[in-house]
């Protein structure tokens, strides 16, 4: 976490004491994303960034008149690039929870779907309680609300933490760890692949809202107030339009942006 000093907090005050401090007209936005997360975010043959996130986030810029651009950055340290000044903005299915909120602002939430366990198709686990997993090796991406729902619910089982999901999908597969807990419709699209013929949807997870949080939403510092309300405006304005509708029925069959 990036530290704020005295001295800082101080210089910062008497500059919008002063008047020089200045908003940002943000007709140029860097978004970063951590593109290992199909149907969410990844990078196609020809190295564009795509995905119901990607599209989200485009509609959301062209809306509110501003050039987006992308980095592509590890979701364990995506937060600390942000503080850093790395990007602007985090556009990476990145859920709203108040640990996170500790430490930087989100919009309001443009989806929310359920956690889910997978396992191999010869799988003798029944369920996603502690017990059906008890002994168990269960994958999880690091710094994500899936690896700190597996860590307080999963206390009988190894939970064995990956830099990024493909990772752990490669796991699963070679039959290395058990299981994986993720965002189901993530999960479920893996299974639609040929690589992902190995293994099976076992059970999807009810969402505890103080770890899972709210939804996903985009996550910017907590002095870029004025980035925050434009990019809620453009969140309500695709959702009023139909351009929302539209790039949902590109990815799925069912509401992703759930109550």
């Amino acid at each position: 976490m990036r530290l704020v000093t005295r001295l800082t907090v101080a210089a910062l005050a008497l500059v919008a004491a002063t008047g020089l401090a200045s908003a940002k007209d943000w007709k140029e936005i860097r978004v970063g994303t951590d593109a290992t997360y199909p149907p969410f975010e990844s990078v196609d043959s020809a190295g564009n960034f795509v995905g119901f996130d990607i599209d989200i986030m485009n509609a959301v810029c062209a809306d509110i008149g501003a050039k987006c651009s992308y980095v592509n950055q590890d979701f364990d340290g995506i937060i600390p690039a942000l503080l850093a000044g790395k990007f602007d903005v985090i556009d990476s299915s990145i859920s709203i929870t108040a640990e996170r909120e500790k430490t930087i602002d989100f919009t309001n939430k443009y989806y929310n779907t359920p956690a889910a366990i997978i396992g191999s198709k010869d799988s003798d686990i029944k369920g996603a309680t502690a017990d059906d997993l008890s002994g168990k090796t269960i994958g999880v991406q690091s710094s994500t609300t899936h690896a700190a729902y597996a860590e307080k619910t999963f206390t009988k089982s190894q939970i064995k933490y990956y830099p990024s999901l493909d990772q752990a999908k490669l796991d699963l597969a070679a039959g290395r760890i058990d299981a994986i807990n993720d965002d189901v419709v993530v999960l479920t699209d893996w299974l639609k692949t040929p690589d992902g013929t190995c293994c099976k949807l076992i059970a999807t997870i009810k969402p505890v809202p103080e770890i899972h949080g709210i939804g996903a939403g985009f996550g910017i510092r907590k002095e870029d107030g004025d980035l925050k309300a434009l990019l809620n405006k453009g969140i309500a304005d695709i959702r009023a339009n139909g351009t929302y509708t539209q790039i949902q029925d590109k990815y799925f069959t069912f509401d992703v942006y759930g109550d």
